[in-house]
């Protein structure tokens, strides 16, 4: 069966707010909300056919529009690849063209909405930032504390509290002033043991590759409102990734780093095919920052994650 392909779009508004349809109740998945898209035909690009539907669909131009992510799924009757595209600026005022409701929704909202299941990793990243900053080892803790307050002065919205020497006390004192730090400003990821899950309720989990090989089977260890996140080196972790139900990964390393100096990149080619097997938001790490984030939206990417490239005092 050859799934049907299909032109969607993540379209904001100069606010950041998400433009989301009501589907029909006829159609199939109907009465649930959904990204504004359609079919792409045989001898159309994507980037025609999601212009010409959204024309269709909601009387628009599109003005710029960016590769978000690829979903494929399986319904019982039939397979779809969603080609998801984010659209930043457009002419005309967004209405139901063909008499489907429409809602302007701001990204933390979205989950309050009943969508189909395909749509669940589009919702995600939707969410998510373009970039994802992981702390540096070995500072102390009032350095690290100010750095991470002038990550998010600076505009970052996620941060990955790193925990290279284990697990220690140190490691969860700094972990509670770091939440307080980020609190309404930024998505705090700690790492830890799945002890600890319930004393940081505000922060979500990024499980290193070992935890991912261990728990995988289990499934996800948080609810679906608290972000879960894994560290991925190929493509049987991120199978593992899919299995557990994370919301997103990082896929490393891409290119040499200092980090680890021991570890074969995958390069840029290898990184874009192991992404389009995937149907989760990515994230680069390794060897790239905000000046590769262009190559990465272009290789299927959520966007870059890094150290040393969006540390404030590098």
């Amino acid at each position: 069966m050859k799934p049907v392909h299909v032109a969607a779009a993540v379209i904001r508004d100069s606010s950041g707010q998400i433009l989301i349809a009501r589907r029909a109740d006829t159609q199939h998945q109907g009465g649930l909300w959904e990204f504004p898209g359609g079919k792409v035909e045989a001898d159309e690009s994507v980037e025609t056919a999601l212009a010409r539907e959204l024309h269709e669909e909601l009387g628009i131009v599109v003005g710029a529009a960016r590769p978000l992510i690829k979903v494929r799924h399986d319904y019982p009757d039939k397979q779809v690849l969603l080609d998801v595209w984010e659209v930043s600026a457009f002419t005309g005022e967004p209405h139901g063209a063909e008499g489907q409701p429409l809602a302007w929704v701001a990204p933390r909202d979205l989950s309050s909405y009943e969508f189909p299941a395909a749509n669940q990793p589009i919702v995600a990243a939707a969410r998510l930032p373009a970039q994802y900053l992981i702390t540096p080892e070995d500072l102390e803790t009032p350095a690290l504390l100010r750095g991470i307050q002038k990550a998010i002065a600076s505009g970052i919205k996620l941060i990955q509290l790193r925990a290279p020497n284990g697990y220690d006390p140190k490691y969860r004192d700094l972990a509670v002033d770091a939440v307080g730090l980020c609190a309404g400003k930024a998505q705090l990821m700690i790492k830890g043991p799945f002890e600890w899950l319930g004393d940081f309720p505000a922060a979500g989990w990024h499980i290193t590759s070992a935890q991912l090989r261990k728990y995988a089977a289990a499934g996800r260890p948080l609810p679906a409102s608290r972000w879960l996140a894994a560290s991925c080196h190929d493509a049987e972790e991120l199978a593992l990734a899919e299995q557990m139900g994370v919301d997103f990964v990082t896929l490393s390393p891409v290119q040499p780093t200092l980090t680890h100096p021991g570890a074969e990149p995958l390069g840029w080619e290898r990184a874009s095919g192991l992404i389009d097997g995937f149907s989760k938001p990515v994230f680069l790490l390794g060897g790239v920052g905000p000046a590769e984030q262009q190559k990465a939206w272009q290789a299927g990417a959520q966007g870059v994650a890094g150290i040393r490239a969006f540390w404030p005092e590098s």
